[in-house]
Protein backbone atom coordinates (compact mmCIF):
# COMPACT_ATOMS: atom_id res chain seq x y z
CA UNK A 1 0.00 0.00 0.00
CA UNK A 2 1.32 3.44 -1.00
CA UNK A 3 0.56 6.31 1.38
CA UNK A 4 1.30 10.03 1.33
CA UNK A 5 0.50 12.87 3.68
CA UNK A 6 -1.38 14.69 0.89
CA UNK A 7 -2.52 13.94 -2.64
CA UNK A 8 -3.24 16.83 -5.00
CA UNK A 9 -5.66 15.91 -7.79
CA UNK A 10 -4.74 17.83 -10.94
CA UNK A 11 -1.43 19.27 -12.08
CA UNK A 12 -2.62 22.70 -13.18
CA UNK A 13 -0.74 25.70 -11.84
CA UNK A 14 -2.78 25.96 -8.62
CA UNK A 15 -2.33 22.26 -7.89
CA UNK A 16 1.41 22.55 -8.46
CA UNK A 17 1.67 25.64 -6.26
CA UNK A 18 -0.28 23.87 -3.52
CA UNK A 19 1.99 20.83 -3.76
CA UNK A 20 5.12 22.99 -3.66
CA UNK A 21 4.06 24.72 -0.44
CA UNK A 22 2.96 21.46 1.18
CA UNK A 23 6.27 19.85 0.33
CA UNK A 24 8.14 22.91 1.62
CA UNK A 25 6.20 22.39 4.84
CA UNK A 26 7.74 18.94 5.20
CA UNK A 27 4.71 16.98 4.00
CA UNK A 28 5.03 13.93 1.76
CA UNK A 29 2.98 15.12 -1.23
CA UNK A 30 1.87 13.49 -4.47
CA UNK A 31 0.36 15.22 -7.52
CA UNK A 32 -1.69 13.03 -9.86
CA UNK A 33 -2.43 14.46 -13.31
CA UNK A 34 -4.60 12.81 -15.96
CA UNK A 35 -2.72 14.27 -18.95
CA UNK A 36 0.77 13.29 -19.99
CA UNK A 37 2.05 16.71 -18.96
CA UNK A 38 1.44 19.21 -16.17
CA UNK A 39 0.09 22.72 -16.52
CA UNK A 40 -3.57 22.30 -17.43
CA UNK A 41 -4.61 25.24 -19.60
CA UNK A 42 -1.39 27.07 -18.64
CA UNK A 43 0.76 25.12 -21.07
CA UNK A 44 2.56 25.64 -24.36
CA UNK A 45 1.28 23.50 -27.20
CA UNK A 46 1.83 23.05 -30.92
CA UNK A 47 -1.36 23.75 -32.89
CA UNK A 48 0.22 23.52 -36.36
CA UNK A 49 3.57 22.01 -37.42
CA UNK A 50 6.29 24.23 -35.98
CA UNK A 51 3.86 26.77 -34.46
CA UNK A 52 3.56 26.80 -30.66
CA UNK A 53 1.36 28.96 -28.49
CA UNK A 54 0.20 29.33 -24.90
CA UNK A 55 -3.00 27.31 -24.74
CA UNK A 56 -4.97 29.53 -22.36
CA UNK A 57 -3.68 32.82 -20.99
CA UNK A 58 -1.05 34.30 -23.29
CA UNK A 59 0.50 36.86 -20.91
CA UNK A 60 1.39 36.62 -17.24
CA UNK A 61 -0.21 39.54 -15.44
CA UNK A 62 -1.37 38.32 -12.03
CA UNK A 63 1.26 35.91 -10.64
CA UNK A 64 2.48 37.53 -7.38
CA UNK A 65 6.11 38.55 -7.31
CA UNK A 66 6.40 37.28 -3.73
CA UNK A 67 5.15 33.84 -4.76
CA UNK A 68 7.68 33.79 -7.60
CA UNK A 69 10.39 34.61 -5.09
CA UNK A 70 9.25 32.09 -2.47
CA UNK A 71 9.24 29.26 -5.01
CA UNK A 72 12.42 30.56 -6.70
CA UNK A 73 10.83 30.21 -10.12
CA UNK A 74 13.66 31.91 -11.96
CA UNK A 75 16.14 29.55 -10.32
CA UNK A 76 13.88 26.73 -11.52
CA UNK A 77 14.10 27.83 -15.13
CA UNK A 78 11.57 30.62 -15.61
CA UNK A 79 12.80 33.44 -17.83
CA UNK A 80 11.03 36.38 -19.41
CA UNK A 81 11.40 37.78 -22.90
CA UNK A 82 9.36 40.89 -22.07
CA UNK A 83 8.24 42.71 -18.94
CA UNK A 84 5.87 45.62 -18.49
CA UNK A 85 4.02 44.97 -21.74
CA UNK A 86 1.94 47.92 -22.89
CA UNK A 87 -1.76 47.60 -23.68
CA UNK A 88 -2.84 49.22 -26.95
CA UNK A 89 -6.47 50.00 -27.68
CA UNK A 90 -6.66 49.94 -31.46
CA UNK A 91 -8.97 52.26 -33.32
CA UNK A 92 -9.97 51.90 -36.93
CA UNK A 93 -8.04 54.22 -39.16
CA UNK A 94 -4.88 55.53 -37.54
CA UNK A 95 -5.99 56.25 -33.99
CA UNK A 96 -4.88 54.19 -31.01
CA UNK A 97 -4.42 54.57 -27.27
CA UNK A 98 -1.40 53.22 -25.42
CA UNK A 99 -1.66 52.33 -21.74
CA UNK A 100 1.69 51.64 -20.09
CA UNK A 101 3.34 52.17 -16.68
CA UNK A 102 0.29 53.97 -15.33
CA UNK A 103 0.45 56.52 -18.15
CA UNK A 104 -1.57 57.01 -21.30
CA UNK A 105 -0.93 58.23 -24.85
CA UNK A 106 -3.37 59.10 -27.61
CA UNK A 107 -6.19 60.87 -25.73
CA UNK A 108 -7.16 64.48 -25.09
CA UNK A 109 -5.68 66.25 -22.06
CA UNK A 110 -8.92 65.94 -20.06
CA UNK A 111 -9.06 62.19 -20.47
CA UNK A 112 -5.33 61.88 -19.77
CA UNK A 113 -5.75 63.67 -16.45
CA UNK A 114 -8.89 61.70 -15.64
CA UNK A 115 -7.12 58.43 -16.43
CA UNK A 116 -4.27 59.32 -14.09
CA UNK A 117 -6.71 59.97 -11.23
CA UNK A 118 -8.74 56.88 -12.08
CA UNK A 119 -5.68 54.60 -12.21
CA UNK A 120 -4.33 55.84 -8.90
CA UNK A 121 -7.69 55.29 -7.21
CA UNK A 122 -8.19 51.86 -8.79
CA UNK A 123 -4.74 50.79 -7.60
CA UNK A 124 -5.62 51.87 -4.07
CA UNK A 125 -8.87 49.93 -4.22
CA UNK A 126 -7.03 46.98 -5.74
CA UNK A 127 -4.76 46.93 -2.70
CA UNK A 128 -7.82 46.15 -0.56
CA UNK A 129 -8.92 43.46 -2.99
CA UNK A 130 -5.44 41.96 -2.94
CA UNK A 131 -5.76 41.69 0.84
CA UNK A 132 -9.09 39.91 0.37
CA UNK A 133 -7.65 37.57 -2.27
CA UNK A 134 -4.84 36.44 0.03
CA UNK A 135 -7.20 35.61 2.90
CA UNK A 136 -8.91 32.31 3.50
CA UNK A 137 -12.62 33.22 3.40
CA UNK A 138 -14.24 33.38 6.81
CA UNK A 139 -17.82 32.59 7.77
CA UNK A 140 -20.18 35.50 8.26
CA UNK A 141 -21.12 34.09 11.64
CA UNK A 142 -17.56 34.96 12.84
CA UNK A 143 -17.75 32.09 15.29
CA UNK A 144 -14.02 31.76 16.01
CA UNK A 145 -11.38 34.23 17.15
CA UNK A 146 -9.40 33.80 13.91
CA UNK A 147 -12.47 34.64 11.85
CA UNK A 148 -13.14 37.73 13.94
CA UNK A 149 -9.50 38.76 13.56
CA UNK A 150 -9.61 38.30 9.78
CA UNK A 151 -12.84 40.32 9.55
CA UNK A 152 -11.27 43.09 11.63
CA UNK A 153 -8.20 43.14 9.37
CA UNK A 154 -10.39 43.44 6.30
CA UNK A 155 -12.44 46.24 7.85
CA UNK A 156 -9.25 48.04 8.84
CA UNK A 157 -7.87 47.73 5.28
CA UNK A 158 -11.02 49.37 3.91
CA UNK A 159 -10.97 52.04 6.62
CA UNK A 160 -7.32 52.65 5.84
CA UNK A 161 -8.31 54.07 2.47
CA UNK A 162 -9.40 57.22 4.27
CA UNK A 163 -12.89 58.60 4.60
CA UNK A 164 -13.31 59.78 1.00
CA UNK A 165 -11.81 56.74 -0.74
CA UNK A 166 -13.53 54.33 1.65
CA UNK A 167 -16.91 55.79 0.73
CA UNK A 168 -16.02 55.75 -2.95
CA UNK A 169 -14.83 52.14 -2.78
CA UNK A 170 -18.05 51.03 -1.14
CA UNK A 171 -20.04 53.03 -3.69
CA UNK A 172 -18.41 51.71 -6.86
CA UNK A 173 -17.39 48.11 -6.04
CA UNK A 174 -20.89 46.79 -6.79
CA UNK A 175 -21.47 49.04 -9.82
CA UNK A 176 -21.45 48.14 -13.48
CA UNK A 177 -18.40 49.15 -15.46
CA UNK A 178 -20.47 50.87 -18.16
CA UNK A 179 -21.77 53.56 -15.81
CA UNK A 180 -18.49 54.05 -13.97
CA UNK A 181 -16.43 54.46 -17.16
CA UNK A 182 -19.04 56.70 -18.78
CA UNK A 183 -18.86 58.99 -15.75
CA UNK A 184 -15.06 59.14 -15.92
CA UNK A 185 -14.07 59.48 -19.58
CA UNK A 186 -15.05 61.00 -22.92
CA UNK A 187 -13.03 58.78 -25.29
CA UNK A 188 -15.10 55.88 -26.61
CA UNK A 189 -11.94 53.95 -27.42
CA UNK A 190 -10.59 54.28 -23.88
CA UNK A 191 -13.93 53.30 -22.34
CA UNK A 192 -14.16 50.30 -24.66
CA UNK A 193 -10.68 49.10 -23.69
CA UNK A 194 -11.33 49.38 -19.96
CA UNK A 195 -14.75 47.81 -20.42
CA UNK A 196 -13.19 44.84 -22.17
CA UNK A 197 -10.79 44.42 -19.24
CA UNK A 198 -13.76 44.53 -16.87
CA UNK A 199 -15.58 41.73 -18.70
CA UNK A 200 -12.74 39.55 -20.01
CA UNK A 201 -13.45 36.05 -18.73
CA UNK A 202 -16.72 37.17 -17.11
CA UNK A 203 -20.26 36.00 -17.83
CA UNK A 204 -21.69 39.50 -18.25
CA UNK A 205 -21.70 42.51 -20.49
CA UNK A 206 -20.34 45.82 -19.20
CA UNK A 207 -23.80 46.95 -18.01
CA UNK A 208 -24.06 44.11 -15.47
CA UNK A 209 -23.73 44.98 -11.77
CA UNK A 210 -20.46 43.72 -10.33
CA UNK A 211 -18.30 44.30 -13.40
CA UNK A 212 -16.36 46.95 -11.48
CA UNK A 213 -15.37 44.10 -9.15
CA UNK A 214 -13.91 42.14 -12.06
CA UNK A 215 -12.12 45.28 -13.29
CA UNK A 216 -10.60 45.68 -9.84
CA UNK A 217 -9.47 42.06 -9.97
CA UNK A 218 -7.49 42.94 -13.10
CA UNK A 219 -5.89 45.87 -11.28
CA UNK A 220 -5.16 43.67 -8.24
CA UNK A 221 -3.46 41.13 -10.47
CA UNK A 222 -1.22 43.74 -12.04
CA UNK A 223 -0.42 45.13 -8.61
CA UNK A 224 0.74 41.70 -7.45
CA UNK A 225 2.74 41.15 -10.64
CA UNK A 226 4.65 44.40 -10.29
CA UNK A 227 2.49 46.65 -12.44
CA UNK A 228 2.51 45.18 -15.92
CA UNK A 229 2.11 42.04 -17.99
CA UNK A 230 5.08 39.77 -18.60
CA UNK A 231 5.77 37.27 -21.37
CA UNK A 232 7.59 34.12 -20.28
CA UNK A 233 10.19 32.64 -22.62
CA UNK A 234 8.71 29.51 -24.17
CA UNK A 235 5.11 30.42 -23.36
CA UNK A 236 2.97 29.74 -20.31
CA UNK A 237 4.19 26.16 -20.17
CA UNK A 238 7.49 27.53 -18.90
CA UNK A 239 5.69 29.00 -15.89
CA UNK A 240 4.01 25.77 -14.85
CA UNK A 241 7.19 23.88 -15.68
CA UNK A 242 9.12 26.05 -13.22
CA UNK A 243 6.42 25.62 -10.54
CA UNK A 244 6.55 21.85 -11.05
CA UNK A 245 10.33 21.92 -10.74
CA UNK A 246 10.02 23.92 -7.52
CA UNK A 247 7.58 21.34 -6.15
CA UNK A 248 9.88 18.45 -7.04
CA UNK A 249 12.89 20.23 -5.51
CA UNK A 250 10.89 20.62 -2.31
CA UNK A 251 10.20 16.88 -2.28
CA UNK A 252 6.85 16.49 -4.01
CA UNK A 253 6.21 13.59 -6.39
CA UNK A 254 4.40 14.27 -9.69
CA UNK A 255 2.74 11.50 -11.67
CA UNK A 256 1.31 12.24 -15.11
CA UNK A 257 -0.97 9.92 -17.05
CA UNK A 258 -2.70 9.12 -13.76
CA UNK A 259 -6.39 9.90 -14.14
CA UNK A 260 -8.42 9.79 -10.94
CA UNK A 261 -11.62 7.77 -11.20
CA UNK A 262 -12.86 8.43 -7.69
CA UNK A 263 -11.97 10.09 -4.41
CA UNK A 264 -12.33 7.36 -1.79
CA UNK A 265 -14.18 8.16 1.44
CA UNK A 266 -14.04 5.76 4.36
CA UNK A 267 -15.39 6.33 7.88
CA UNK A 268 -16.70 9.70 6.68
CA UNK A 269 -13.24 10.92 5.65
CA UNK A 270 -11.49 11.34 2.28
CA UNK A 271 -8.54 9.00 2.53
CA UNK A 272 -7.44 7.89 -0.95
CA UNK A 273 -7.77 8.25 -4.69
CA UNK A 274 -8.67 5.41 -7.02
CA UNK A 275 -6.98 5.74 -10.42
CA UNK A 276 -8.44 4.57 -13.71
CA UNK A 277 -5.72 1.90 -13.72
CA UNK A 278 -7.27 0.41 -10.57
CA UNK A 279 -4.44 1.56 -8.32
CA UNK A 280 -5.53 3.04 -5.00
CA UNK A 281 -3.26 5.56 -3.28
CA UNK A 282 -3.85 6.58 0.34
CA UNK A 283 -3.19 9.91 2.01
CA UNK A 284 -4.06 11.89 5.11
CA UNK A 285 -5.95 14.40 2.96
CA UNK A 286 -6.96 14.94 -0.65
CA UNK A 287 -6.74 18.41 -2.25
CA UNK A 288 -8.63 18.81 -5.52
CA UNK A 289 -7.45 21.22 -8.20
CA UNK A 290 -10.36 20.09 -10.39
CA UNK A 291 -13.32 22.42 -10.78
CA UNK A 292 -16.03 22.18 -8.10
CA UNK A 293 -18.58 20.36 -10.26
CA UNK A 294 -16.06 17.75 -11.31
CA UNK A 295 -14.85 17.33 -7.74
CA UNK A 296 -18.22 16.96 -6.05
CA UNK A 297 -20.45 15.57 -8.80
CA UNK A 298 -18.04 13.22 -10.61
CA UNK A 299 -15.15 12.25 -8.35
CA UNK A 300 -17.20 11.81 -5.19
CA UNK A 301 -20.03 9.41 -4.50
CA UNK A 302 -23.13 11.65 -4.19
CA UNK A 303 -24.11 9.75 -1.04
CA UNK A 304 -21.20 11.46 0.73
CA UNK A 305 -22.86 14.89 0.39
CA UNK A 306 -26.07 16.44 1.68
CA UNK A 307 -28.78 17.10 -0.87
CA UNK A 308 -28.79 20.87 -0.30
CA UNK A 309 -25.05 21.05 -0.87
CA UNK A 310 -25.30 19.04 -4.10
CA UNK A 311 -28.05 21.40 -5.26
CA UNK A 312 -25.83 24.44 -4.60
CA UNK A 313 -22.96 22.89 -6.53
CA UNK A 314 -25.27 21.99 -9.40
CA UNK A 315 -26.38 25.63 -9.57
CA UNK A 316 -22.82 26.98 -9.48
CA UNK A 317 -22.52 28.96 -12.73
CA UNK A 318 -19.60 27.63 -14.76
CA UNK A 319 -20.41 28.08 -18.45
CA UNK A 320 -17.55 29.92 -20.12
CA UNK A 321 -18.01 32.87 -22.49
CA UNK A 322 -14.50 33.25 -23.89
CA UNK A 323 -13.12 31.34 -26.85
CA UNK A 324 -9.55 31.08 -28.05
CA UNK A 325 -8.22 31.37 -31.60
CA UNK A 326 -4.66 30.76 -32.77
CA UNK A 327 -3.36 31.85 -36.16
CA UNK A 328 -0.16 30.72 -37.84
CA UNK A 329 1.11 33.57 -40.07
CA UNK A 330 3.65 33.48 -42.87
CA UNK A 331 4.57 37.12 -42.18
CA UNK A 332 3.75 39.95 -39.84
CA UNK A 333 0.44 41.78 -40.35
CA UNK A 334 0.35 45.56 -40.70
CA UNK A 335 -2.03 47.32 -38.32
CA UNK A 336 -3.01 50.73 -39.63
CA UNK A 337 -3.22 52.28 -36.14
CA UNK A 338 -0.14 50.63 -34.63
CA UNK A 339 3.53 51.50 -34.80
CA UNK A 340 5.65 48.44 -35.77
CA UNK A 341 7.56 48.85 -32.50
CA UNK A 342 4.30 48.17 -30.61
CA UNK A 343 3.53 44.83 -32.27
CA UNK A 344 4.71 42.99 -29.16
CA UNK A 345 2.10 44.73 -27.01
CA UNK A 346 -1.24 43.42 -25.78
CA UNK A 347 -3.84 44.70 -28.27
CA UNK A 348 -7.51 45.32 -27.54
CA UNK A 349 -10.02 45.56 -30.39
CA UNK A 350 -13.12 47.12 -28.87
CA UNK A 351 -14.10 50.56 -30.24
CA UNK A 352 -16.61 51.49 -27.53
CA UNK A 353 -18.71 50.30 -24.62
CA UNK A 354 -21.72 50.09 -26.90
CA UNK A 355 -19.76 47.88 -29.30
CA UNK A 356 -18.86 45.67 -26.34
CA UNK A 357 -22.53 45.35 -25.41
CA UNK A 358 -23.50 44.57 -29.02
CA UNK A 359 -20.83 41.86 -29.10
CA UNK A 360 -22.19 40.37 -25.88
CA UNK A 361 -25.91 40.40 -26.70
CA UNK A 362 -25.99 37.45 -29.18
CA UNK A 363 -24.62 35.10 -26.50
CA UNK A 364 -27.93 35.41 -24.63
CA UNK A 365 -29.56 33.55 -27.53
CA UNK A 366 -26.78 30.98 -28.14
CA UNK A 367 -25.51 33.01 -31.08
CA UNK A 368 -21.97 34.11 -31.89
CA UNK A 369 -21.08 37.80 -32.28
CA UNK A 370 -20.76 39.27 -35.77
CA UNK A 371 -18.21 41.81 -34.54
CA UNK A 372 -16.50 40.24 -31.54
CA UNK A 373 -14.41 42.17 -29.04
CA UNK A 374 -10.87 40.76 -29.14
CA UNK A 375 -7.72 40.63 -27.05
CA UNK A 376 -4.79 39.96 -29.38
CA UNK A 377 -1.11 39.13 -28.88
CA UNK A 378 1.67 38.21 -31.29
CA UNK A 379 3.99 36.32 -28.91
CA UNK A 380 6.62 35.63 -31.58
CA UNK A 381 7.58 39.32 -31.67
CA UNK A 382 9.35 38.85 -28.34
CA UNK A 383 9.85 35.08 -28.53
CA UNK A 384 10.58 34.10 -32.16
CA UNK A 385 11.36 30.49 -31.21
CA UNK A 386 7.62 29.77 -30.98
CA UNK A 387 7.39 29.61 -34.80
CA UNK A 388 9.60 28.72 -37.76
CA UNK A 389 12.07 31.40 -38.82
CA UNK A 390 10.36 34.43 -40.32
CA UNK A 391 6.89 33.24 -39.34
CA UNK A 392 4.63 34.23 -36.49
CA UNK A 393 1.84 33.17 -34.15
CA UNK A 394 -1.18 35.28 -33.25
CA UNK A 395 -3.11 34.42 -30.09
CA UNK A 396 -6.64 35.80 -29.70
CA UNK A 397 -9.20 35.80 -26.89
CA UNK A 398 -12.75 36.14 -28.24
CA UNK A 399 -15.36 37.68 -26.00
CA UNK A 400 -18.95 36.52 -25.51
CA UNK A 401 -18.84 33.12 -27.20
CA UNK A 402 -21.53 30.89 -25.64
CA UNK A 403 -20.82 27.39 -24.39
CA UNK A 404 -23.87 26.10 -26.27
CA UNK A 405 -23.60 27.04 -29.94
CA UNK A 406 -27.20 26.15 -30.72
CA UNK A 407 -28.70 23.65 -33.13
CA UNK A 408 -25.83 23.77 -35.66
CA UNK A 409 -22.51 24.16 -33.80
CA UNK A 410 -20.41 23.52 -36.92
CA UNK A 411 -22.07 26.39 -38.78
CA UNK A 412 -21.70 28.63 -35.70
CA UNK A 413 -17.99 27.84 -35.55
CA UNK A 414 -17.55 28.78 -39.21
CA UNK A 415 -19.41 32.06 -38.67
CA UNK A 416 -17.32 32.81 -35.60
CA UNK A 417 -14.00 32.14 -37.33
CA UNK A 418 -15.03 34.34 -40.23
CA UNK A 419 -16.20 37.08 -37.85
CA UNK A 420 -12.80 37.10 -36.14
CA UNK A 421 -10.92 37.37 -39.44
CA UNK A 422 -13.29 40.05 -40.71
CA UNK A 423 -12.81 42.04 -37.51
CA UNK A 424 -9.03 41.74 -37.73
CA UNK A 425 -9.12 42.83 -41.38
CA UNK A 426 -10.67 46.15 -40.37
CA UNK A 427 -7.58 46.88 -38.27
CA UNK A 428 -4.95 45.00 -40.31
CA UNK A 429 -5.98 44.86 -43.99
CA UNK A 430 -4.64 41.79 -45.77
CA UNK A 431 -4.15 39.77 -42.60
CA UNK A 432 -6.26 36.86 -43.89
CA UNK A 433 -3.75 36.35 -46.70
CA UNK A 434 -1.03 35.79 -44.12
CA UNK A 435 -2.86 32.89 -42.38
CA UNK A 436 -1.41 29.44 -43.11
CA UNK A 437 -3.16 27.54 -40.29
CA UNK A 438 -5.66 28.26 -37.57
CA UNK A 439 -7.26 26.74 -34.50
CA UNK A 440 -10.51 27.75 -32.81
CA UNK A 441 -11.32 26.58 -29.28
CA UNK A 442 -14.82 27.39 -28.05
CA UNK A 443 -15.71 27.03 -24.35
CA UNK A 444 -16.97 23.51 -25.13
CA UNK A 445 -13.60 22.71 -26.76
CA UNK A 446 -11.75 24.09 -23.73
CA UNK A 447 -13.84 21.81 -21.55
CA UNK A 448 -12.87 18.74 -23.60
CA UNK A 449 -9.23 19.78 -23.96
CA UNK A 450 -8.49 20.73 -20.36
CA UNK A 451 -11.27 19.13 -18.30
CA UNK A 452 -12.72 22.44 -17.08
CA UNK A 453 -16.44 22.02 -16.54
CA UNK A 454 -18.18 24.51 -18.82
CA UNK A 455 -14.87 25.62 -20.33
CA UNK A 456 -14.73 28.54 -17.90
CA UNK A 457 -11.40 30.25 -17.23
CA UNK A 458 -12.22 30.69 -13.57
CA UNK A 459 -13.90 27.27 -13.18
CA UNK A 460 -16.98 29.36 -12.42
CA UNK A 461 -18.35 32.86 -12.88
CA UNK A 462 -16.69 35.56 -10.80
CA UNK A 463 -19.55 37.60 -9.35
CA UNK A 464 -20.65 38.77 -5.92
CA UNK A 465 -22.77 35.68 -5.32
CA UNK A 466 -19.76 33.48 -6.19
CA UNK A 467 -17.02 35.49 -4.50
CA UNK A 468 -15.02 35.23 -1.25
CA UNK A 469 -17.16 33.48 1.43
CA UNK A 470 -19.63 32.36 -1.27
CA UNK A 471 -17.05 30.79 -3.62
CA UNK A 472 -17.74 28.23 -4.89
CA UNK A 473 -20.71 27.83 -2.55
CA UNK A 474 -21.37 28.24 1.16
CA UNK A 475 -20.08 25.16 2.91
CA UNK A 476 -16.96 24.89 0.76
CA UNK A 477 -15.75 28.48 0.64
CA UNK A 478 -12.71 28.23 2.91
CA UNK A 479 -10.92 25.49 0.88
CA UNK A 480 -12.22 22.87 3.35
CA UNK A 481 -15.30 20.95 2.21
CA UNK A 482 -18.19 19.13 3.91
CA UNK A 483 -16.17 15.91 3.58
CA UNK A 484 -13.43 15.82 6.23
CA UNK A 485 -10.01 15.42 4.67
CA UNK A 486 -11.09 16.85 1.30
CA UNK A 487 -9.99 20.33 0.25
CA UNK A 488 -10.21 22.53 -2.85
CA UNK A 489 -7.28 24.47 -4.33
CA UNK A 490 -8.37 25.32 -7.89
CA UNK A 491 -9.75 28.38 -9.65
CA UNK A 492 -13.27 27.46 -8.58
CA UNK A 493 -12.28 28.38 -5.04
CA UNK A 494 -11.35 31.84 -3.78
CA UNK A 495 -10.08 34.11 -5.37
CA UNK A 496 -10.77 32.66 -8.82
CA UNK A 497 -8.87 32.08 -12.04
CA UNK A 498 -5.96 33.62 -13.84
CA UNK A 499 -2.42 32.29 -13.57
CA UNK A 500 -1.78 33.65 -10.08
CA UNK A 501 -1.49 30.56 -7.86
CA UNK A 502 -3.07 32.28 -4.85
CA UNK A 503 -5.81 29.68 -4.47
CA UNK A 504 -3.16 26.95 -4.39
CA UNK A 505 -1.05 28.78 -1.82
CA UNK A 506 -4.03 29.69 0.38
CA UNK A 507 -5.24 26.09 0.31
CA UNK A 508 -1.80 24.76 1.24
CA UNK A 509 -1.60 27.10 4.22
CA UNK A 510 -5.08 25.99 5.29
CA UNK A 511 -4.09 22.32 5.16
CA UNK A 512 -0.79 22.92 6.95
CA UNK A 513 -2.53 24.94 9.64
CA UNK A 514 -5.14 22.28 10.28
CA UNK A 515 -2.41 19.67 10.51
CA UNK A 516 -4.03 17.04 8.28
Amino acid sequence: MTRYDHIVVGGGHNGLVCAAYLARGGRRTLVVEAADHVGGAAMTREFAPGFRVSAGAHVLDCLPLDLMGELELERNGLQFVARGLATVALGQGRSSIVLADGGIEGVQAGDAAAYGRFSRQMRRFAGVLDRVDRMAPFRLSLGGWQERLDAARLAWAIRGLGRHDMREFLRVVGMNAYDLLTDQFDSDLLKGALGLDATLGAEHGARAPGTVLTLLQRYAGRLRAGGGAMQPAGGMGAVTGAIAQAAVRAGAVIRTGARVRRIVVESNRACAVLLESGEQIHAGSIISNADPKTTFLKLLDPDQLETDFVRRIDRFRSKGLVAKMHLALDDLPTFTALQPTRLGARMLLCPSLDALELAFNPSKYREVPERPALEVCIPTINDPGLAPAGRHVMSINLMAVPYDLGADPAAARRRLAQAVLSTLERYAPGLSERVVASELLTPADLEREFGMNGGHWHHGALAFDQFFFARPVPGAAGYATPVPGLYLCGAGSHPGGGVMGIAGRNAAFKVLKEGH
